[in-house]
């Protein structure tokens, strides 16, 4: 659990765990009886997203741009074929079937990093990657803003009560180590509400791309994201989907249980009144962007 004690009344807003014990919105095993991919090829020796994930019959990869976040994510590297969904402790999760890769990125030691923490380590790791160090800024729950630029000169936050105040505590620290740091106090203070808040909806199932979201912002929420997208001739498209989750745990690819033909992609519908992934069940559909 999250436990820094700002904003007690933000905390549950924070958590995805509170989803996991209590909704319904949870898709449980019974709803998702796991079969093996009946015609789409997983090349289980490559070790990048676009490498290992074939599309289905009929579909070719939609690359996204160079260095841009969605070709951050179609080449992010993956752990061997197999390796286990693991939690902050080391302990793998109990159901392993519910996904086809696993991120090679570091979870933390701390239950820190769940569903939207996920998205916002992504989305910060390209930014750092590409020294786009204006753009890595996230608000709190509370609407309080803090940037890695101010991180990085030592600026820090400090609690008193439901107010939150910000002042220079440290000296200038750029390393990557501090921004991980800076990342674990953003993980705290932030979570799908004010992730919502700084996105753009869309629309139109033409504008999805690999990078967008699809969230439920409150108490409880959830997010996942695109890790991949592929069109046939007639323009419709599938996708593979990405997620963190609760305990924190290993960011994978999710398998389909729901349409095993295809399985891991997905077909994804912004119009849908509700959208059923391995673990989650999206309702309302929401679809947004950064």
């Amino acid at each position: 659990m999250k436990y820094i004690s700002l904003f007690l009344m933000f905390f549950l807003l924070l958590n995805c765990e509170q989803k996991v014990v209590s909704s319904t919105q949870v898709v449980g095993e019974t709803d998702a009886v796991y079969e093996k991919p009946g015609k789409v090829e997983i090349n289980r020796e490559k070790n990048t997203i676009i490498e290992r994930f074939q599309p289905p019959q009929g579909f070719t990869w939609i690359t996204s741009e160079e260095n841009s976040y969605g070709n951050f994510i179609e080449h992010f590297p993956l752990k061997s074929y197999g390796s286990p969904i693991v939690k902050f402790n080391s302990e793998p999760v109990a159901n392993q079937n519910l996904r086809e890769g696993v991120f090679d990125l570091d979870v933390g030691t701390r239950d820190l990093q769940q569903c939207a923490d996920a998205v916002i380590r992504m989305r910060s790791e390209f930014l750092f990657k590409t020294r786009k160090f204006d753009e890595i800024k996230f608000h709190f729950t509370s609407g309080d803003l803090l940037t890695w630029n101010d991180y990085r000169e030592g600026v820090r936050a400090f609690v008193n009560g439901n107010k939150v105040t910000f002042r220079k505590a440290e000296t200038r620290d750029d390393s990557y180590g501090n921004f991980i740091k800076y990342l674990e106090l953003v993980y705290n203070y932030a979570g799908t509400i004010s992730q919502f808040r700084e996105t753009k909806p869309l629309k139109s199932n033409s504008d999805l791309r690999t990078g967008d979201l699809l969230i439920t912002a409150g108490s409880p929420g959830h997010v996942v994201f695109i890790a991949g997208t592929c069109k046939n001739e007639k323009g419709e498209k599938r996708y593979l989907l990405a997620e963190g989750f609760t305990p924190a745990q290993s960011i994978s690819i999710m398998s389909n249980p729901f349409d095993p033909k295809i399985s891991p992609w997905y077909e994804l519908d912004v119009n849908a009144a509700e959208i059923r992934t391995s673990r989650y069940r999206f309702q309302p559909v929401n679809f947004r962007r950064y």
